[in-house]
């Protein structure tokens, strides 16, 4: 809390950078892990959270006649622009996020003071959940060819690479029978430039369609993840078609190889597909191979040229596949979209440092939490509705074909209300699903009042679903303990970057003791209802209806 000197600010607008309405006015709030935003004007209490870890630049505006105008872009590419009244105010406000979004020690990041309430022995056992030993055996190792090892449990061998590391890459007149294939992945300074390139794009404010498309095309973003794909797929051929022996690294082994590596065998292993799968590949390929997160995230207060969004274009990559085989992936773009915001939130301690002897120097197994176990609580609402099972696909052949990617709107412009269309085809169909569920609670719950109306129950029974009442049961990820008064009851991450509506907290709590109060009248109306109808032999006609109601909500939710 030493970098806060001015922890609120009031009268401070907010811009919409896509529509024309008037600017919000609230008040501004900087805790000790988010900075919140209060929309006073708005009928509906409305709040904007941004985690100080999310935070990539602040910037200082010209003066104009609003006030004093301050940029926030952020690394999950939420862009907040403020307009505060006092010069003073927007300074140190300025100065404070400064300091706050890249902390000079490891131990001021976020997961450090992290505490979701949970015993030591669930944390303990949430760190456990992914074991890499349980995946190679699954893969048949150790076996007559390979073993698994701690050889270098003491790093001895690293230092021993390092003293050797000249780099480059292996003289051919020391193999036989080899061959060579360099792949087009540029460096992590081209990358950078190329994202930033491509925000510009995101970021015009009335582009036209020629403007929109040059810009992208400049920017190469969608060239590179061509060629991250392609790298992959002539991996995954290797292996399946040739049954060759591969040796995959670029100059260091920590950047292009996670990303091709990975992104092969998520091509050929279905198990990588899953929930479950997915995760051990991250803490395989990329946690425990030593990609360095810490340095290309910026976590702290480091070399700015060692950002490089390397892991965002594998999660890009990941959701291209996911739009050529919508089928084959256990899981839904929210799953891809929260990991990616959980790398740069250093909400928890997965992605920290960067190598596992630092991230054990810092006792991060004992003193954090493991992001898993929070993600598969949120299955439910994280699950693709059109997925298959683990049988229906084995190895996938994508097309990477130039015209076979597409801008990624939902990850690049996903904070800007005013962008329309969004791919949110899977949102609908679970929503639909959702309905469905809900419906067939109700008619389960009439068709057992039926037998004190008018006899036994039909032998068509609707089926009883309770999976989407424990999707509801998912804890609050993020609760700043410096926030004053209780935080919104509806934050899906600790990123939380969003503009997120709530309800006061008195309106909140209302509503939650209304709502079954309410579904009971509603329920108490129904069964009156039917009531009226058994003195006139017609219960059976309303519970046919109902069957139709649901039947065609199921509709909805089945496979498009």
């Amino acid at each position: 809390m030493e970098h806060i000197t001015t922890p609120k600010v009031e009268n401070v607008k907010l811009l919409d950078r896509y529509t024309n309405r008037k600017a919000a006015n609230g008040t501004l709030y900087l805790t000790a892990t988010h900075l919140i935003y209060v929309d006073a004007s708005a009928e509906v209490r409305k709040e904007t959270w941004i985690l100080h870890h999310h935070i990539a630049t602040v910037e200082k505006m010209p003066l104009t006649t609003a006030g004093y105008p301050l940029l926030i872009h952020c690394k999950n590419f939420h862009v907040a622009h403020f307009v505060i009244g006092q010069e003073r105010d927007c300074h140190e406000v300025y100065t404070s996020l400064l300091k706050l979004s890249q902390p000079a020690k490891p131990e001021e990041l976020y997961a450090f003071s992290y505490n979701p309430k949970m015993s030591k022995e669930n944390r303990e056992t949430g760190w456990k959940l992914i074991d890499l030993k349980v995946d190679y055996q699954r893969m048949g190792i150790p076996n007559d060819y390979w073993e698994i090892t701690d050889v270098n449990k003491d790093y001895e061998l690293n230092a021993m690479a390092n003293r050797a590391a000249g780099k480059g890459y292996e003289n051919e007149d020391n193999y036989d029978n080899i061959r060579f294939k360099f792949i087009g992945i540029e460096n992590i300074h081209v990358m950078r430039n190329s994202l930033q390139k491509l925000l510009e794009v995101c970021e015009m404010k009335s582009p036209s369609m020629s403007d929109f498309l040059t810009g992208l095309e400049n920017s190469g973003w969608l060239r590179h993840i061509k060629a991250v794909m392609d790298a992959g797929v002539f991996l995954a051929k290797a292996v399946k078609d040739e049954k060759a022996s591969v040796l995959v690294h670029c100059s260091d082994g920590w950047d292009r190889t996670a990303q091709v590596c990975s992104l092969a065998s998520l091509l050929l292993d279905p198990f990588y597909r899953t929930f479950k799968g997915f995760m051990v590949l991250i803490e395989k390929e990329w946690i425990a191979m030593g990609h360095k997160f810490s340095h290309r995230c910026g976590h702290l207060d480091g070399d700015p040229k060692e950002v490089s969004p390397v892991f965002t274009q594998f999660v890009e990559c990941v959701w291209q596949l996911m739009q050529q085989f919508p089928c084959t992936f256990e899981f839904n773009e929210h799953f891809l979209l929260e990991i990616h915001d959980h790398v740069y939130s250093c909400q928890f301690g997965n992605f920290l440092g960067i190598c596992h002897k630092e991230r054990e120097d810092l006792k991060i197994f004992e003193k954090t939490h493991s992001l898993w176990p929070f993600l598969l609580q949120k299955k439910q609402e994280l699950r693709n509705p059109l997925y298959r099972g683990f049988t229906a696909y084995k190895e996938l052949q994508p097309n990477t074909l130039p015209f076979s990617f597409q801008f990624w709107c939902g990850m690049y412009n996903r904070f800007d209300k005013g962008m329309h269309p969004k791919q949110r085809v899977l949102d609908h169909l679970l929503s639909c699903m959702s309905q469905k569920m809900k419906l067939e609670d109700n008619a389960s719950e009439l068709e057992n009042k039926l037998p004190f109306l008018d006899g036994p129950l039909p032998s068509e029974a609707c089926s009883l679903s309770k999976v989407g009442r424990a999707a509801s049961k998912t804890p609050m990820l993020n609760t700043p303990q410096d926030y004053e008064g209780e935080p919104p009851p509806v934050l899906s991450n600790g990123a939380s970057a969003g503009n997120i509506d709530v309800a006061s907290d008195v309106d909140q709590k209302h509503k939650e003791n209304l709502s079954p109060h309410q579904d009971l009248h509603d329920l108490n109306d129904t069964v009156n209802v039917l009531n009226s109808e058994a003195k006139d032999g017609k219960p059976q006609q309303r519970l046919s209806a109902l069957r139709t109601v649901f039947s065609e909500a199921g509709a909805c939710g089945g496979e498009a």
